[in-house]
């Protein structure tokens, strides 16, 4: 059972669409305390090697990373997430659990899910409004090693939010940390950090729509630059950030 049919008995439909929308809020917020802020997935290394150097070069790196990684391959296997979650398929949450801690190319990355992942499991399961639902808490609990999306995706279910809506939400919060990492680590000033996401942020609602009709064959992952970059960063020898 989910939030939703409790507080249908409430709250009229505009009344229980706008808590959707402050959950969401909530789950896409950078106070979400899992601790994104400290990793910049190989941005801090591309800033070292001098790839990335000014505002056109961070558009250009969280761009490519945006389309090629998080659009083609988090975001339509979040989507599966959600629906799986919605529908009580707990073997297909577990397998693509398992399918995406397999796809982090590096320690840090791998590291950085896992960590992120146990981090919102403790927090949903403290939080009345998602540990108060029947049954969610024990099934959040029942997938081993849990990473980030798939933590996320139960959220997103439990609440009953929109899929467009939550891919949306998701891809904007991985933007604007990828954003946040470059304004510091380039350095950027914050008004270019917000071209950015304005410019950048631009492309989430075509990815989201994309990633939900995507089929599961034609997710790709192939980032080699990420991977080089994570890999590097493992070994450089003064850091800001975690990945």
């Amino acid at each position: 059972m989910s939030e939703a049919a409790p507080a249908a008995a409430v709250l009229a439909p505009a009344a229980l669409g706008q808590l959707q929308l402050v959950r969401l809020l909530q789950l896409a917020s950078p106070a979400l305390p899992v601790g994104a802020y400290t990793y910049s997935q190989g941005l801090e290394w591309a800033v070292e090697c001098g790839a990335v150097r000014d505002e056109a070069d961070a558009g250009r790196w969280i761009g490519d990373l945006l389309s090629h990684g998080a659009g083609r391959f988090e975001a339509p296997l979040l989507a599966r997430l959600v629906q799986a979650w919605a529908v009580g398929e707990d073997a297909e949450v577990a397998r693509l659990n398992d399918d995406f801690v397999c796809s982090r190319e590096t320690s840090e990355l791998r590291a950085e899910t896992l960590q992120m992942g146990y981090s919102l499991v403790r927090l949903l399961t403290e939080l009345d409004a998602f540990a108060g639902l029947p049954g969610w808490r024990e099934r959040l609990r029942g997938i081993d090693s849990p990473a980030f999306p798939t933590a996320w995706a139960a959220a997103a279910a439990a609440w009953n939010i929109d899929a467009g809506a939550a891919l949306a939400a998701y891809l904007w919060a991985w933007l604007e940390n990828q954003v946040m990492a470059a304004v510091k680590a380039v350095p950027l000033g914050q008004s270019a950090g917000q071209r950015l996401l304005a410019g950048l942020g631009a492309r989430l609602p075509e990815l989201a729509a994309a990633a939900l009709a995507l089929p599961e064959a034609e997710w790709s992952n192939f980032t080699p630059g990420l991977a080089i970059a994570s890999s590097r960063h493992e070994t450089q020898y003064t850091r800001l950030f975690r990945s």
